[in-house]
């Protein structure tokens, strides 16, 4: 196997390894984390996210940076698409945005809009997973 085609290779699966793990995080975080945490009184609740979050964080940021990377990759190293594909991934990259934010935010200090920014990222990321498909498919 060239060098080339090994890192093809790894950078695909650090995309695919990064996009699971922040699509994974913001669901496990909105759809299990937030509904067991909401029984406890505030300030427990409110101790027990800024843990989860510092925890959680460096993983966020880490895949963001894996997504960038290898997506900056992809997107040079597989040239001459039509117009309609941009225009859906001019889409995936807006909705790509969304999720970066609403996830650096709800893993900050802030927790009033927590369980929003998670629902928002999450329902975002699964379009964006939907979008990287089709695109795929159409590739």
């Amino acid at each position: 196997m060239a060098a080339l085609e090994l890192l093809g290779v790894l950078l695909r699966w650090a995309h695919i390894a990064s996009a699971a793990l922040l699509v994974g995080g913001l669901v496990y975080a909105r759809m299990v984390a937030t509904p067991a945490f909401t029984p406890l009184p505030d300030d427990e609740r409110r101790e027990v996210w800024e843990r989860l979050s510092l925890r959680f964080r460096p993983m966020v940021y880490a895949a963001i940076a894996g997504l960038v990377v290898s997506g900056f990759y992809n997107v040079i190293t597989h040239p001459g698409h039509s117009r309609y594909y941009h225009a859906w991934f001019g889409i995936k990259m807006l909705f790509s945005a969304h999720v970066f934010a609403a996830a650096i935010l709800a893993t900050g200090s802030d927790g009033a809009k927590r369980a929003r920014r998670l629902a928002g990222a999450a329902i975002s990321a699964l379009f964006v997973v939907l979008v990287a498909a089709y695109l795929r498919r159409i590739f």
